[in-house]
């Protein structure tokens, strides 16, 4: 159990069942725990219970425990059957992926046919598949992903992150909200790419990435691109930041180990982001992070026309849509180039984020989850 601070004023109660501790997972800090001071804000008093413990998650992380990955699920289910005792005196219950995962929804149909508690289901992937070709049918039987289905249909309401997951979602329940992910433009991605106004003509242009090791396999797409630009323009250089180095035959790149701490930092060392996609029904279900993390702290983005992106980016104001390799070429090369477009293309950027992807902008839908 990993609580947090509780509201003074607050009638209502939120428990969050979360797979992992708080302040952990990106995908938990952007889709709703950089809302808890609004919700206390509003009177609601918040716990957090995750599957993992934090001390278990932390071993999880380090290389050499997959023989330990059985026993901290096993204890992670007794932990979910003790979670159980405090959603019967709340709310409602946000419930973000699974409760558990793997396994049939048992902690989920508790919670709904048995407490009866009103469960905001929430996702930011098209959890239902996997984007591994070499699942085994073993591993597919133990996920049970056609739970997500069913967790769906017993939910109060579903929070999904594009359109493309609300599509999937009403299939099997009406009351479905589309909840784009969002940056915090005040406290965190709160500061702006700072150019040179006259820069020498040898100054150097940085091509960035962000991701996680399991999305390190999309920089493919594009690496005949980054191999033909870096040929071409001497001072280009790459920059990728992940867990886990990228195994790319180009030669002016430098890996950074990702650190929550130096996020921001590392990111601002971007001149031009990039997002390649292939197109395909997992990656229609991406909900544009690494754009709106560009865009939010004024580089411009380049990335795939897949999903939402092409909602986040609007061709030619605040970044550039690639479909083709040729298309890649000529887009990069325009920022390569052109100092100015870069620049107005991050402002423009920036003022996208800030009216439709921000926390601001979106508060008031936030909050309405738990109407």
């Amino acid at each position: 159990m990993n609580p947090i601070g509780m509201s003074l004023r607050g009638n209502l109660k939120i428990v969050f069942l979360t797979p992992y501790p708080h302040d952990t997972a990106p995908g938990q800090r952007f889709r709703f725990e950089q809302y808890y001071d609004i919700l206390q804000g509003h009177g609601y008093q918040l716990t957090l219970l995750s599957f993992f413990s934090e001390g278990g998650y932390a071993k999880l992380q380090g290389r050499g425990t997959r023989l330990l990955v059985p026993l901290f699920i096993f204890w992670g289910f007794a932990r979910r059957l003790f979670h159980l005792s405090m959603v019967v005196r709340t709310d409602f219950v946000f419930l973000f992926r699974e409760a558990a995962p793997v396994g049939p929804p048992i902690i989920e149909w508790i919670v709904s046919k048995v407490l009866k508690k009103k469960i905001i289901y929430d996702f930011d992937d098209a959890i239902w598949l996997t984007d591994r070709t070499d699942e085994s049918k073993l591993e597919k039987l133990i996920r049970w992903r056609s739970k997500v289905g069913q967790i769906c249909k017993w939910s109060y309401r579903v929070s999904c992150g594009n359109a493309y997951l609300a599509a999937y979602s009403k299939q099997f329940n009406l009351n479905v909200i589309v909840n784009p992910t969002t940056i915090d433009t005040k406290s965190k991605h709160n500061q702006t790419k700072k150019l040179l106004i006259s820069p020498s003509s040898n100054s150097s242009v940085t091509i960035g990435w962000t991701g996680s090791h399991s999305t390190l396999k999309y920089l493919t797409e594009i690496e005949s691109t980054l191999r033909q630009l870096e040929t071409k323009f001497d001072h280009v250089r790459f920059i990728f930041i992940a867990d886990r180095r990228p195994q790319l035959n180009l030669t002016r790149f430098v890996f950074i180990d990702w650190n929550k701490e130096s996020e921001i930092e590392d990111l601002l060392k971007i001149d031009i982001g990039i997002m390649p996609l292939p197109d395909d029904e997992w990656t229609k279900g991406k909900c544009g992070f690494k754009v709106l993390q560009y865009m939010s702290l004024g580089i411009p983005a380049v990335a795939s026309p897949v999903g939402v992106n092409s909602e986040i980016i609007d061709h030619g104001v605040n970044g550039f849509l690639c479909l083709t390799h040729e298309d890649w070429v000529e887009c990069l090369e325009k920022l390569i180039t052109n100092l100015t477009l870069r620049k107005q293309m991050g402002v423009e950027g920036r003022k996208k984020i800030i009216s439709n992807y921000s926390v601001v902008s979106n508060s008031s839908l936030f909050l309405g989850l738990f109407s």
